[in-house]
């Protein structure tokens, strides 16, 4: 039996400040309604596993913002990516590779898409220090210094300055999603 392609679904602003509240129970049923296998959510912050058939991270991101929007009636923005993509992204974070690096101030945005070259050369890690980012095509790698609750380098940031849907998630988040998606493999 072919085995199925293991993806994971984040979701941007969900249960954040009482707005668009979704249990994850309910989410699970969503995505299950949908034909996706062996659903799993990890955290109350709509970040979902699942397996599929379908190969198009395009497709199910619009698939799933639109069940969702049909269902809770709540626009809410997803992100899908397949589980090789998020162990690379574990594997290749410069953050990481620095001596004395506190994990806990590592946060990675992901992006719904490569943003336009010309958007990304007008951005400059080094206006922002303490802190720092690294972009990689459809991830931005974040080292917040003094903390992501007071960093400029937040979601809409980069929303605004790349004109493409962002949701950013913890060091200890992304390479728990990476570890859950890897398993049974």
């Amino acid at each position: 039996m072919k085995k199925k392609n293991t993806f994971i679904a984040i979701l941007r602003g969900i249960n954040v400040s009482g707005k668009n509240l979704i249990k994850m129970p309910d989410l699970v049923r969503i995505f299950e309604s949908m034909g996706f296998e062996n659903v799993s959510t990890y955290l109350q912050s709509g970040n979902v596993i699942f397996e599929t058939d379908s190969f198009s991270h395009i497709d199910l991101q619009k698939q799933i913002t639109s069940q969702i929007k049909q269902e809770l009636d709540l626009n809410v923005p997803v992100i899908v990516f397949g589980s090789e993509y998020i162990v690379q992204v574990c594997e290749n974070n410069p953050f990481v590779k620095l001596l004395d690096t506190d994990v806990t101030k590592l946060y990675v945005t992901f992006l719904s898409e490569v943003p336009e070259h010309s958007r990304v050369e007008k951005i400059h890690s080094d206006q922002y220090l303490p802190d720092a980012f690294v972009m990689e095509e459809k991830v931005v790698y974040l080292n917040c210094n003094g903390g992501y609750g007071k960093t400029k380098l937040n979601n809409n940031f980069f929303e605004n300055k790349l004109k493409v849907t962002a949701t950013t998630r913890n060091w200890n988040t992304v390479n728990k999603l990476a570890a859950l998606s890897e398993e049974d493999k």
